[in-house]
């Protein structure tokens, strides 16, 4: 959440930023915050100043009443009641107020960071690094959906049995796939310094606040309404909640850590050629890397997680691309993101395998995330990324490293965990 003093004292910025964002009416939107705030300190005086005049007018009464005079005593007590109605009336609409500002204040999204290229959709998003060479597969190679079939490893039918669309059950070496992977990405974390946490996947709706899932995403998350509990979008919610109302101290930081959590998104309306198979889930696992940092570290805290998410591709032995996203594309809370996208041979096409972001001050002013500096206290920095999903990077796997046998090779990376070296 933006700050109201950033607001108040960087108008036009506020205004450039969240148009760069695509965010209509924006300033409307910020002029209608500056009035708010401008009557809620103008109203919060008034009550000062009121509350200063009856404390003042009850000494005052006390030494009226020693002094043996009764009438201007009572006189006094009159107008001290009169200022309590005043003050009272004033509190209450203080408080309304404050509501309401708050109410507008969570609408608008973060600022995008002044490296943010403009832009309106993922067409405009630019290409900072593409690495690897795309892999030229044998005469009747598969798109994994069908291979997946072919080799008995995941189940899409059985899943949707069980549960509906979008929920596969992963079977014999696709399941062992699926844990190596976890496994191998939990110990690159926990080398790069990440301390591993396993955290709920139920959160409160306070949860979702803190880290602008709610009031932004409802109809992605999974409710359970007879509880007030949100099925986790990913594990940045409830291992960046870790954090809320904290007061961090300076030998506590930066806090590095790193969980593994299924995801649930609903995705509603995600339908099409583009989402078959693995492209597109409900439930599906991932590894979540989150950092808390000083304002001045966060920017070559983005770099490393961007290396390290590198280095986790490229041990796949995957192509894979980044790009930095435009003001249009990226998400509400966001000052800067770098997805992350692998090539799919038999799609011919890139997905999306991770988003590492910073969010700057954005997220720890809705958690109160501060810590102390030279005896004062300031909001710390947050920042996450996918390190990394696991559907697509197992699409890929499936797809790129197709032999002419008709066996899917193994990165050499993975083999301690898996156990094998191909699988067919």
């Amino acid at each position: 959440m933006l700050q109201t003093t950033f607001i108040r004292d960087n108008r036009e910025l506020t205004i450039a930023g969240l148009t760069k964002k695509r965010f209509a009416n924006a300033e409307s939107a910020v002029d209608l915050i500056l009035n708010l705030d401008r009557l809620r300190r103008e109203t919060q005086q008034e009550l000062d100043s009121i509350l200063a005049q009856s404390n003042a007018k009850a000494k005052e009464i006390g030494g009226l009443m020693k002094q043996g005079k009764k009438e201007e005593a009572e006189a006094a007590k009159a107008e001290t009641a009169s200022l309590k109605e005043r003050s009272k009336a004033l509190d209450e609409q203080l408080k309304k107020i404050e509501t309401e500002l708050q109410d507008e204040l969570v609408k608008l999204p973060n600022l995008p960071h002044e490296s943010v290229p403009e832009g309106r959709t993922a067409d405009d998003n630019v290409t900072v690094l593409e690495q690897g060479k795309k892999p030229v597969l044998p005469e009747g190679h598969l798109p994994h959906w069908e291979l997946i079939k072919k080799l008995d490893i995941i189940d899409f039918e059985l899943g949707n049995k069980i549960s509906g669309a979008g929920f596969p059950v992963y079977k014999g070496k696709g399941a062992r796939l699926q844990r190596a992977m976890i496994s191998f990405f939990l110990d690159e974390a926990a080398k790069a310094g990440y301390t591993e946490i396993q955290p709920p996947i139920l959160v409160n709706a306070d949860s979702g606040f803190g880290t602008g899932q709610l009031p932004d995403k409802e109809g992605q998350m999974y409710h359970a309404t007879a509880d007030d509990l949100y099925l986790i979008p990913t594990a940045e919610v409830p291992i960046t909640n870790i954090y809320r109302d904290v007061i961090l101290q300076e030998s506590e930081l930066p806090a590095r850590n790193a969980g593994h959590t299924p995801c649930f998104r609903r995705e509603a309306g995600s339908w099409g050629a583009h989402v078959r198979g693995l492209n597109r889930l409900h439930q599906f696992d991932k590894v979540e890397i989150v950092q808390i940092r000083r304002p001045e570290e966060s920017y070559a805290a983005l770099d490393e997680m961007v290396d390290h998410v590198k280095g986790l591709l490229e041990k796949l032995e995957l192509p894979y691309r980044i790009l930095r996203l435009c003001g249009g594309d990226m998400g509400f809370t966001s000052a800067l993101t770098f997805d992350f996208e692998v090539w799919s041979a038999a799609q011919e096409r890139w997905l999306e395998c991770s988003s590492v972001s910073n969010f700057e001050s954005y997220q720890a002013n809705r958690l109160k995330l501060r810590y102390k500096v030279e005896g004062k206290t300031q909001l710390l920095h947050t920042l996450n990324g996918s390190a990394l999903a696991l559907p697509r990077i197992v699409a890929a796997l499936l797809e790129n490293n197709q032999q002419a046998d008709g066996s899917i090779r193994i990165p050499q990376a993975l083999v301690p965990y898996c156990g094998f070296d191909r699988i067919g």
